[in-house]
């Protein structure tokens, strides 16, 4: 392999395919759901429906805020469907970039032609970033444009705001299925905690929206980070925003260590 970065180059070669199918992923969702909102959001028979369910599962799902533009499009796609759609694609790209390329043997193959662990690492997590950034940037341009003609009344700025924490989640998740890829070289393990580290997430801001006793767990939870002020109503929270994407990168950044520190040879 030559070039400048030739491994990042590589990683969208080999997945842009992918990339296309997830993006027309993102698109079919978007289509499907933000047209309906007026003649769903302000709805009698939705409202009564809401009514009718328990208020913790309500206040879970977003729910409790579905009647505004801005709260029926963080239910719908950025807290639940973009969410689910973004964190699977993270879980696949990252348990793919290390643990997938060495259990294949093209990681040795690579640092056979003089690519350094470190490099490797780094460049696979660049990979990752561009994919991801490419997600939630068209997220939000189909976003921004359904805005008028879905009478969601979302500001623009807000909506960046909203794709940024998106994107910073789905690149938290897979920078630690990078970094547990890069300690254990098995795409299990990889897939296990990339997958885990969503999960968990949301669970615990699910759980801390039971009890004002719980509400600690926000503190434990990426998804409460940026999504318990709402990116789209309030504008993005500056310091949960700040705290995914740092993780995120310390993530990396440990991936390139652990990969260093392994014997590939055993």
């Amino acid at each position: 392999m030559t070039g400048i970065l030739p491994v990042f180059r590589r990683s969208l070669r080999d997945s842009w395919r992918s990339l296309l199918g997830w993006t027309l992923g993102l698109a079919a969702v978007l289509f499907l759901y933000l047209p309906l909102y007026p003649s769903l959001g302000g709805s009698a028979q939705l409202q009564d429906l809401i009514s009718a369910l328990p208020k913790q599962l309500v206040e879970t799902i977003g729910y409790d805020q579905i009647s505004s533009g801005a709260g029926y499009t963080q239910s719908t796609f950025y807290g639940l469907m973009g969410f689910l759609l973004l964190t699977i694609a993270a879980v696949v790209w990252g348990s793919a970039a290390l643990a997938g390329a060495e259990e294949s043997g093209q990681v040795e193959l690579d640092l056979a032609h003089g690519i350094g662990r470190g490099q490797y690492a780094l460049e696979s997590a660049l990979g990752l970033l561009v994919r991801l950034a490419w997600l939630g940037a068209f997220s939000g341009v189909v976003v921004a444009a359904l805005n008028g003609p879905a009478d969601l009344g979302l500001d623009g700025w807000r909506i960046v705001g909203a794709s940024a924490a998106l994107t910073g989640l789905a690149f938290l998740t897979a920078s630690a299925a990078l970094l547990a890829g890069a300690a254990t070289g098995r795409r299990l393990w990889a897939t296990g905690v990339g997958a885990g580290i969503a999960v968990l997430g949301y669970i615990l801001q699910a759980l801390a929206k039971q009890s004002s006793d719980l509400e600690w767990m926000n503190a434990l939870s990426p998804y409460a980070w940026v999504y318990r002020q709402s990116p789209l109503a309030e504008g993005v929270d500056a310091g949960g925003l700040a705290l995914t994407w740092g993780l995120a990168v310390a993530f990396v950044v440990a991936s390139a260590l652990a990969l260093r520190a392994r014997d590939l040879r055993g």
